[in-house]
């Protein structure tokens, strides 16, 4: 299971952010769209070098090689207007938003976000344009994990990984909730039995 980052700054978010790789989460994806290049590598440096491994950045990839961080993400525009990353030295992921636009990426990808599944919990007005789990039946991309991002918590989880999803991403579910480390627990639990 993988968790981003809420895209602005949340009270206590370091403190949160380690307390959820003590609790067993994988990966966490840094998406802070709007932090400089100073602002992004002062949030990095905050997060304890034991779980360093477990990022991975979606801007100012430059960082990455002074942080120790071999996890690259890059936007749909990025992967459009930039790909220049050796896949050799890299686990490199994309967002997707369709199932055609996921099955015609190239095999330098490790995994893929395909959203929005459900109505987004953090974007407003952000709805699925078609049914993911329908389109998931015409994938021919088996070298790219696609992971499920969109609406996702602990009451679709289930539905979610049984319809072919390899794995699924939180964000909404974690930081808009009163206590996010508990809301990790119990959406973890539940995947841990699908993501064996």
């Amino acid at each position: 299971m993988i968790v981003i980052t809420n895209p602005s700054s949340i009270a206590n978010e370091i403190n949160i952010i380690e307390s959820l790789f003590e609790e067993g989460l994988s990966l966490l994806h840094i998406r802070k769209p709007d932090f400089s290049e100073l602002e992004m590598a002062r949030f990095i440096h905050q997060i304890r070098l034991e779980f360093r491994s477990k990022l991975a950045l979606h801007n100012h990839h430059q960082l990455a090689e002074n942080f120790r961080i071999n996890r690259i993400h890059f936007s749909e525009k990025d992967r459009r207007n930039s790909f220049s990353i050796n896949p050799d030295q890299k686990t490199l992921s994309t967002s997707t938003h369709a199932i055609e636009e996921f099955n015609s990426l190239e095999n330098d990808f490790d995994y893929a976000f395909l959203s929005p599944v459900f109505t987004s919990i953090s974007k407003e007005n952000y709805h699925p344009k078609t049914n993911l789990f329908e389109a998931l039946k015409r994938r021919t991309n088996y070298k790219t994990k696609v992971i499920a991002l969109g609406g996702i918590d602990a009451k679709n989880i289930k539905e979610t990984l049984e319809n072919g999803f390899d794995d699924v991403a939180l964000l909404g579910t974690i930081w808009n909730n009163k206590n996010p480390i508990k809301q990790f627990k119990l959406c973890q639990q539940i995947a841990q039995s699908y993501l064996v």
